[in-house]
């Protein structure tokens, strides 16, 4: 009795102090985490072309947004001076060298809520089958002008920059900014079972031709695991084939699970000396991210978002190092469990 109640008491005590909110924060700009080499300088940054083939023009402005920020970052926490983005989105606009583009979203929220119901996998292809007209649709309606990029003089250059007192301007390209599934077969990332039925499966038959196919496979890999096993500790026939068969449930399941999701980001920047337009450095770099377990947080967002701050902070890390002799950062180096 006397136990209970502490136990009873010991569970009160750790939900009242489960109460509350979790707050994540992070800022940005770390003033002073690097050598001020942009001390007196102004970067300006133009939009960037994007060839990554963006769905919709609400996600390729998030994704211009959320690129045009981390350069910003990046550039201020070297002392530079940048101006506001929006001023320099209206002074093009103005100008006439980019055309402001507003957008609607297509009406598929519905079927995008539909999408991430208990539906089929035949279901869910139809689904996004219809999303992709709606959204085809609507790019087609703005016209081709909106995927449209174009290039710029050095007098135009040489005109941004004088309007904006600037020494620097910055262009890019996205190429890449995609999620794909992660190719390794870490046990830790792929989870234990999914590993074993999968090894199994892709050294038993290879790549199969087809999802069902592949479920298969994995099914009957998942079954001759267990069986063999089976008969190596007792040589028990049924025993073998109940085990076969519990095996093989385990790895129909088993090829549902094991998905590694992955943030794939490409880009290229170009810097330009605002006085001339001659570029002064470019350089390209490809990021990949992923979870570095199963119980890593696995929201395509997060992934993104770690992507392209790994990206951009290495290019232009690069470009004070190459134009300031910067020294590189220091390897980081993680503690070993």
């Amino acid at each position: 009795m006397k136990y209970s109640r502490l136990l009873l008491a010991g569970l009160s005590i750790l939900f009242l102090s489960g109460c509350g909110t979790t707050v994540h924060e992070s800022l940005k700009v770390q003033q002073g985490s690097k050598i001020s080499i942009g001390s007196g300088r102004t970067v300006v940054i133009l939009p960037f072309a994007d060839y990554s083939e963006a769905d919709n023009l609400e996600r390729a402005y998030r994704r211009q947004l959320f690129v045009t920020e981390n350069i910003t970052d990046q550039f201020v926490n070297y002392g530079f001076h940048v101006p506001v983005q929006d001023d320099v989105f209206t002074y093009l606009a103005d100008q006439k060298i980019i055309k402001a583009q507003s957008y609607t979203r297509a009406k598929t929220d519905t079927l995008e809520q539909e999408l991430k119901g208990e539906w089929s996998a035949l279901m869910k292809s139809e689904l996004q089958r219809y999303i992709d007209l709606a959204n085809k649709a609507q790019q087609q309606d703005m016209g081709d002008e909106a995927s449209v990029t174009r290039g710029l003089t050095q007098q135009e250059i040489v005109k941004i920059g004088r309007h904006f007192s600037s020494d620097y301007i910055v262009r890019g390209r996205i190429i890449q900014y995609k999620e794909r599934q992660d190719p390794s077969w870490n046990p830790a990332k792929k989870g234990l079972l999914t590993f074993v039925s999968g090894v199994t499966s892709k050294i038993a038959f290879g790549h199969a031709e087809s999802e069902v196919y592949d479920e298969l496979n994995t099914t009957v890999a998942g079954g001759a695991d267990a069986a063999f096993i089976s008969g190596v500790t007792d040589g028990d026939l049924n025993h073998a084939i109940a085990w076969g068969a519990a095996g093989a449930f385990l790895g129909n399941m088993a090829h549902h699970s094991g998905k590694i999701p992955q943030a794939v980001v490409q880009l290229r920047i170009w810097v330009q000396d605002a006085y001339t337009g001659n570029v002064v450095w470019t350089n390209r770099v490809n990021v990949q991210v992923s979870p570095e377990s199963v119980l890593a947080d696995y929201q395509y967002d997060a992934l993104f978002e770690k992507a392209t701050e790994k990206a951009i902070s290495t290019l232009i890390d690069n470009f004070a190092q190459v134009v300031y002799n910067v020294p590189p950062p220091p390897p980081v180096i993680r503690a070993k469990r």
